[in-house]
Formats: structure tokens, sequence, C-alpha cells
């Protein structure tokens, strides 16, 4: 059995970070490892949550990994909450990376043309090292802008602009770039790559349905990962995070009662496992 590990925080409560991370990758078959960067009471679209931060852990638990002797076929980052965490992550690459496994990093820290709270542009430049120790990054257009000092394009981009920004993504060290959220065609979304090492461009799209969810970007990221660790090209595997997520979204939009704060992902695993052969 293959075995990630997943750094990234723990909402008790709000269908993101680990709490979607864990269980999809679970569910795919794949043995799941977490290092837990901060406890939340739930996530930050609530009022009033509580928050435990975890860094002083971080060494500490990779310490004692690295004495039983553990390893893992893939290593997957999510929100990272300091500079401290991302020194510590880039020193975990360089103590667990191998000639024959995946690092994939989701530089979850903007959206919709802005920073997360508490980012600055420092940050951004601190998150473009760790990109640069990955085989796989998957920003989204925010998060790719801010990296590379480029305008946020909003919706008014066409392929040529887009290619540009995978190319440069590369260069910041990854082997491969892929942007998430990507949309050409009014009633179309999905993704744009670049593979670095074959100098190739890429893309899928499906339906895009008129409505946004808080953790699809998880949702997405964590499946990319366990089709990769079931034998998918990296190709693959984003063709089925794609639909995955449309599926995830596609029935919390038809359940009337679903939760405000994220997509009735458990409902679609079913789906997800027929569709890796499981």
């Amino acid at each position: 059995m293959k075995r990630i590990v997943t750094i990234q925080d723990i909402s008790c409560v709000g269908k993101c970070s680990l709490t979607v991370a864990l269980p999809i990758i679970s569910a795919m078959g794949v043995e799941t490892a977490v290092v837990p960067t901060a406890v939340l009471s739930t996530h930050t679209q609530f009022t009033g949550f509580t928050f435990h931060d975890l860094t002083d852990e971080i060494q500490k638990i990779s310490d004692h990994w690295k004495n039983e002797g553990i390893g893992f076929d893939a290593i997957y980052t999510g929100y990272l909450g300091s500079f401290e965490q991302i020194d510590l992550v880039k020193k975990f690459f360089d103590d667990y990376k191998t000639d024959n496994n995946v690092i994939v990093v989701d530089p979850a820290m903007a959206d919709n043309g802005v920073l997360y709270a508490g980012f600055t542009q420092e940050f951004a430049d601190k998150m473009s090292e760790v990109c640069a120790k990955a085989d796989v990054i998957v920003p989204n257009l925010t998060e790719a802008s801010f990296m590379l000092h480029e305008p946020y394009a909003g919706d008014d981009y066409d392929e040529e602009y887009i290619k540009g920004l995978l190319k440069k993504l590369t260069e910041l060290g990854a082997k491969k770039a892929v942007l998430t959220g990507m949309s050409f065609k009014e009633d179309e979304i999905g993704i744009m790559g670049y593979d670095s090492e074959e100098d190739r461009y890429f893309s899928y799209y499906n339906e895009k349905l008129p409505i946004n969810f808080h953790g699809t970007g998880d949702v997405f990221a964590s499946t990319v990962v366990g089709a990769m660790m079931n034998g998918f090209s990296l190709e693959e595997s984003l063709k089925v995070a794609v639909d995955y997520t449309l599926e995830c979204m596609k029935l919390t939009v038809a359940n009337e009662n679903h939760r405000f704060y994220g997509v009735d992902f458990e409902s679609a695993i079913p789906y997800l496992v027929r569709r890796i052969g499981k």
C-alpha cells in the first residue's frame, strides 16, 4: 500500500484541509499520515473560531519518524500559516525527498485577487520557495500572480497569457505547474498545466456551475494526490480531480439541506472509488 503524508491545518468542523484530505485519500486506498500545523474549531468562514498553533510539533514529529525509518511515496502540503512553518516544510522536503517519491504543493494563500487575512507579498515570495522544491504545484490564478509579481488578470486572460504564467511558475523550480479554476468558455472550468521536462502544455475542462463553495481546492488537490498514488498519470489524475470536485458540488446543490460551509464530498466518495477502479 502506498503511503503519503499531508502537511496542513485541521479545522475540526468545516470540510477543508485535513478533514478533507484524510478521508478522501484514505478512501482511495492510500495510507495517509498527517502533520497538523494548527487546530481550529472551525474554518475561518465561521466567526469566533478557536485556533491553536502546532508549529512547535512539526520538527518533533519529523524527527521521530526519521528515527523510526518511516518514508513516504508522496508529500502533499496545503495551507501553511507562517514563515516558520514554511521553513520547517522546506526542511521536511529535504529530509524526506527521494528519487522515487513526489512532492505536491498547493500554495493555499489567496483567491479572487487577494491574499488571505494575515498574509503579505513577502509571504507569497516565501511560498514560492516551497514551490521551488516541488514536483507538482497546483496554484490558482491569484496565488500564481502573487508568487510571480504579476498583476491579477481576473477573468480577462487568454490561453497565451496562461501559458506564459505556467512557464514562469516552472522557472521557480517545480517540474510541473497546474493552474486551477481556468475558464475560457462561460460554461466550462478546469485546469491548464505545463510539463517543463517535456516542454508540453495540457488542459482539461468540465461543466461550470454558477456557485462556489469553500474547500473545493482541498478536495481537488487531495484527489490529485490520491489518483497519482493509484498509478494514474498527472494528467489523468487531474481529470479525475476535476470530475470528482464537480460531482461533489452537484450533490451538494441537489441536497436542499446541505451545510453552508463546504461540499458534500462524502456523498460523492462512491463515485470516486468507482472512477479509480477500486
